[in-house]
């Protein structure tokens, strides 16, 4: 992970684990992005130890396809948004992976949507979210609700 500072086109590390950050300077502003750190979802297996750690604290995934302009706007507006570090975030490549979101609709009993955003506490899906309502402030609030 590195701060990368446009401007003076330094790189610096940050510390491990961190989150990236992209920080550059425009006129008499400045803009802060921090990225999100996607968990790739590719398999079942990964979709059990998902539902195993719904118990311990939210999961998310967001189902993006890749062929989708809409979906890319989705995601953009996910990434430019802080990610809260007591939520784990799963990116799933519909196009790559239908068979694993095929299964996801079967398991959470979700009517697939793309794109579409899921949030998982204590097994289950206790929210879901297709296109232009998906909004990080929104996720938060539902992951964080007892």
């Amino acid at each position: 992970m590195y701060l990368f500072l446009l401007q003076h086109f330094h790189h610096v590390p940050a510390a491990a684990g961190a989150v990236s950050v992209v920080l550059w300077q425009k006129a008499s502003y400045t803009n802060l992005y921090i990225h999100m750190n996607w968990i790739d979802l590719t398999n079942e297996h990964q979709l059990h130890q998902l539902k195993a750690n719904s118990n311990e604290k939210p999961q998310v995934i967001f189902k993006h396809s890749t062929r989708c302009s809409i979906s890319s706007v989705a995601k953009h507006r996910l990434e430019r948004s802080a990610q809260p570090g007591e939520i784990d975030f799963y990116f799933l490549d519909l196009i790559k992976f239908r068979a694993i979101s095929n299964k996801i609709a079967e398991d959470f009993n979700v009517y697939h949507e793309s794109p579409q955003i899921l949030v998982i506490k204590n097994g289950e899906c206790v929210y879901d979210e297709s296109h232009s309502g998906i909004r990080m402030e929104e996720i938060i609030e539902q992951a964080m609700v007892s």
